[in-house]
């Protein structure tokens, strides 16, 4: 027989719809929708002449994916990754990226009327925020996935031959 509190938590896992990762000081909620996986972080190689917020490229079960590194963007310390770092790897529209997290610290259920994020951000996070979610332990950010993968439309083109 279960006990009511392996019930409970069992049904909480199930009624989640987010991966809760950590990013400095931040919490962000990523839709599960979107995540392909999470892995350990592999090994990433720099590409000279990218943004800051591009971590560089990382051999992935055999293809090459773009790893992301939003903390810059987010307003987050930037500190060295330890063990808990993870990757987490989001598809959409034919698109696949890394997305380099301090920590996956849970689930949550994403509420379809998030509460607004605060007009305090710079323009940059604002547009990578969905709105935030209020918890016990403090409001978590709902990062907005499609805005994360559009990221890609300003990264500058390779070079062509004249």
């Amino acid at each position: 027989m279960t006990s009511p509190a392996a019930t409970t938590a069992d049904d909480a896992a199930a009624d989640a719809d987010a991966v809760v990762v950590r990013l400095g000081s931040g919490r962000f909620a990523v839709s599960l929708a979107s995540v392909a996986e999470v892995g350990r972080m592999p090994s990433v190689t720099r590409v000279p002449g990218t943004p800051g917020w591009v971590a560089g490229v990382a051999n992935w079960r055999g293809r090459i994916l773009p790893i992301l590194d939003l903390r810059s963007l987010l307003g987050a310390t930037e500190v060295p990754l330890g063990t808990s770092a993870r990757l987490l790897v989001l598809s959409g529209d034919g698109v696949s990226v890394g997305l380099l997290v301090e920590a996956v610290e849970g689930t949550a259920v994403v509420a379809a009327s998030a509460d607004p994020f605060p007009a305090t951000l710079s323009g940059s996070a604002a547009q990578l925020l969905a709105g935030q979610l209020p918890q016990p332990d403090g409001p978590v950010a709902v990062l907005d996935v499609d805005a994360v993968l559009r990221m890609r439309e300003s990264l500058p083109r390779g070079r062509r031959s004249a």
